[in-house]
């Protein structure tokens, strides 16, 4: 069995804790290993900050801007994107953006996805201005976990 969920979230701090406890939530009615679950609700806090912080200004009548996570639990693969409507990331051959060094508070969100996840995919949105961060492991299931892969 295979689900999906998509959000679409306002630009504001409050969004990010919604969409971790969305994933956790689902994870755990779907029987997936809670190490598994906390590791990708950690990255997606990541990237949904990210999208708070710089996926764009304000949009009509000043409310913020509205972002995107979708999740995908199929088979064996836990599969997460979060799209926003900022300026992207910089094209191929641009200048890379030095990381941030280990004492800082900021910084380090797109690093800490890689270490998370399994394959991660971080560029820009094609043919529009905004940044996609994509990401996903493989996934454990607790014995007896109603949606577990047979």
């Amino acid at each position: 069995m295979s689900i999906w969920w998509s959000l679409h979230l306002r630009r504001e701090a409050a969004s990010v804790p919604l969409a971790r406890r969305m994933l956790l939530g689902t994870m755990e009615t779907a029987g997936v290993d809670p190490e598994i679950s906390y590791d990708l609700s950690v990255a997606l806090s990541e990237a949904c900050a990210n999208a708070v912080e710089h996926g764009g200004g304000r949009g009509r009548g000043g409310c913020s801007e509205a972002y995107r996570v979708t999740a995908y639990l199929d088979g064996e693969m836990c599969r997460i994107e979060v799209t926003d409507a900022g300026p992207g990331f910089p094209a191929p051959g641009a200048p890379a953006v030095r990381p941030a060094p280990a004492d800082a508070e900021h910084g380090r969100g797109l690093c800490l996805i890689r270490e998370l996840a399994d394959h991660v995919h971080i560029g820009s949105a094609p043919g529009r201005s905004g940044a996609v961060v994509s990401f996903d492991k493989t996934v454990k299931w607790r014995k007896g976990a109603p949606l577990a892969a047979v």
